[in-house]
């Protein structure tokens, strides 16, 4: 049995035919590009054919999982769009699942991240704050495929605007841009030669010991420890994967793991294990791929 993956971002398009094991037989990825529609129907033209079960897409959002359609924030063209029903122009018959990217990252991470877990909370830290949730073993997407939506869960009561409309919202204080303009706001400079100040000049500043890039990291960490809390404390889940570009390894996981620590008052919040994704870019492919198995009724084994 082989399914057909999509990881659907906000700047790359990513595709992959996977096994039910498993075992990743080919991807490729592209560039979103002006023509978003048209790089989508290239992917899809290169990777399908004979022996494929069904396709599972893992979409940047806001989504509707009901109605099979994306917004993603970053494709402007893509408002509302069909994608569930585009892709299954391009490969009729076959059955199409789709599910937030963050939700995928979730599954791919429970399924072949080798964390050894029964539920599992994903959260992807990126330019916002996305989630995922694996619980006993099935994915759990809600009614409108947007559970575990971490980024939108409210930290702070007096808190800056979000662009959901919200305010305090956990994106506001831990999405890559947002812990940007608080540094620029605190008084961090970046020399012009060293390029634009972004979140990667922003880790790396704090790698170097800069005090308001650690302040900003440590800052996130405490807003992020918040919301996982919160969602362990409602969902009883015990593992925690971090991924995304913002994520940058023991910068963000070693004041994250030390705020948990000082917020876990019940015994169940105690022994949170929060770990780094080990898939890394494919986490979103494999999620997919297990999206579609799922949907055909394939057993699922996660790797231990």
């Amino acid at each position: 049995m082989t399914v057909l993956a999509l990881d659907i971002g906000g700047t790359k398009f990513a595709v992959a035919r996977v096994g039910a094991a498993g075992e990743l037989l080919d991807r490729a990825e592209h560039p979103v590009g002006q023509a978003p529609t048209a790089t989508l129907r290239g992917l899809v033209a290169d990777f399908a054919g004979p022996g494929l079960t069904g396709v599972g897409i893992g979409s940047a959002g806001p989504i509707d999982a009901a109605a099979g359609t994306v917004s993603p924030i970053n494709i402007p063209r893509w408002r509302g769009y069909r994608l569930v029903a585009a892709v299954q122009r391009l490969v009729p018959g076959l059955p199409v699942t789709l599910a937030g990217d963050a939700q995928c990252m979730a599954l791919g991470e429970w399924w072949r991240g080798g964390h050894g877990c029964g539920s599992l909370l994903g959260v992807v830290v990126s330019t916002g704050v996305g989630g995922g949730l694996v619980i006993d073993g099935r994915p759990w997407t809600g009614r409108t495929g947007n559970a575990g939506h971490i980024g939108h869960v409210i930290v702070d009561l007096d808190g800056e605007a979000c662009v959901c409309g919200a305010r305090g919202c956990l994106e506001t204080i831990a999405g890559g841009p947002s812990m940007v303009r608080w540094a620029l706001a605190q008084g961090w400079t970046l020399a012009p030669a060293t390029g634009r100040p972004d979140a990667r000049a922003l880790a790396a500043a704090a790698r170097a010991g800069a005090p308001i890039p650690l302040a900003a990291f440590q800052r996130a960490a405490g807003a992020l420890a918040t919301a996982i809390v919160n969602t362990a404390s409602v969902l009883d889940v015990r593992d925690v994967v971090i991924g995304g570009g913002v994520a940058a390894g023991d910068l963000l996981l070693d004041p994250l793991r030390a705020a948990i620590a000082a917020r876990a008052g019940m015994p169940h919040l105690r022994d949170l294990r929060v770990s780094s994704t080990t898939l890394e870019r494919d986490a979103g492919l494999y999620g997919a791929a297990a999206l579609a198995l799922l949907a055909s009724g394939a057993p699922l084994r996660p790797a231990p």
